[in-house]
């Protein structure tokens, strides 16, 4: 049955395309509507400097997302994200302080990044059936190693200090003027990759392949789609995205922190969840996530604003996913692989 209803969806091309639709929709006005209800209960809600502090604490989300989405493409879920952003964020300063050029250090933690997101794509792969404790080993291996690499020679566990670059704190955390706008380089480096990455998912053979392969494994090896490449690939691209959202935290917060990771275990799934994206693959998009990390951002804003602790906050997102989870299952296409 599971195939009859994969042959459907995929002879129909037009089904994902309108669910697509449909998702940037429900999110869009949810989007409008979180941000009128914000703008009558929270006092400022509507000034520019909270704009701007949504807007950057929305990058930051956003590029640590933009692996999640693609893994979720493809009917996987990358939850090693948060220990590569944690050990991004303390193996920087720590290659800064071992006298390594900031370019060089730089290139280096995206090549582990890389490199760490492909060996957990091919451990996943090749172990399907556990892809998701897999990844998460892979996280547990990584944050550790990068511990006992920081620490060597140091008292203080999980924290690196050190003299974050300029160049580094102007791009997430820039009060100036960027492009005749009062806004952080983040934001706008948020804005081109995703822009990129959305048309690439529509007009790039790579793009293409992911949605193949979340749609039907059966089809896709019909056209000499790779599974294990585009696995492998996708994950490594999860990697980089982690290892710069990473980085990017630590211009921001000026420090190195390996727990600064943390939250997006979750965060990064609720934008994508809240944003339309199937997590059985197949549908939905980064252009969804991007409205999935908004809504998020707003909601958490507003929640700050009106005085609710972290664990109040969580449960409201929690209460939030739910009724947004049941509409999108509604989905005929999801409907269809389950």
């Amino acid at each position: 049955m599971q195939n009859t209803g994969n042959t459907v969806a995929a002879s129909s091309p037009q089904a994902p395309r309108i669910e697509i639709q449909r998702s940037l929709l429900i999110g869009g006005a949810l989007l409008v509507g979180l941000v009128v209800l914000g703008s009558v209960l929270v006092p400022g809600f509507m000034s520019a400097q909270n704009a701007r502090s949504i807007l950057l604490l929305a990058s930051f989300l956003g590029i640590a997302s933009l692996g999640q989405t693609l893994c979720a493409l493809l009917g996987a879920l990358d939850l090693s994200i948060p220990f590569v952003i944690g050990s991004a964020n303390i193996l920087l300063p720590s290659f800064l302080v071992s006298g390594l050029p900031p370019s060089v250090a730089v290139m280096l933690i995206i090549a582990l990044g890389a490199l760490v997101g492909a060996v957990n794509g091919l451990m996943s792969f090749r172990i399907q059936g556990q892809a998701l404790i897999m990844s998460l080993a892979v996280g547990f291996a990584v944050v550790g190693a990068a511990q006992i690499y920081t620490t060597i020679g140091s008292q203080y566990a999980g924290t690196v200090f050190a003299t974050i670059p300029e160049w580094l704190r102007n791009l997430a955390a820039f009060n100036g003027m960027s492009f005749g706008i009062p806004l952080p380089p983040v934001i706008f480096i948020w804005a081109i990759l995703s822009a990129f990455v959305i048309w690439a998912m529509s007009n790039s053979w790579f793009g293409l392949g992911i949605y193949a392969l979340g749609d039907s494994r059966t089809a896709a090896a019909r056209l000499q789609i790779s599974e294990r490449k585009t696995w492998v690939a996708v994950h490594a691209v999860s990697g980089i995205a982690s290892s710069v959202a990473g980085m990017l935290l630590l211009g921001f917060s000026g420090g190195g922190f390996v727990g600064v990771g943390d939250p997006y275990l979750f965060t990064t799934v609720a934008a994508v969840v809240i944003g339309g994206t199937s997590l059985l693959g197949g549908a939905g998009g980064y252009g969804a996530t991007v409205l999935g990390v908004l809504v998020l951002t707003v909601l958490t804003s507003i929640l700050v604003g009106l005085g609710l602790s972290f664990a109040s906050q969580q449960a409201v997102i929690g209460m939030l996913i739910i009724p947004m989870v049941a509409i999108y299952a509604r989905a005929p296409h999801i409907r269809n692989q389950v």
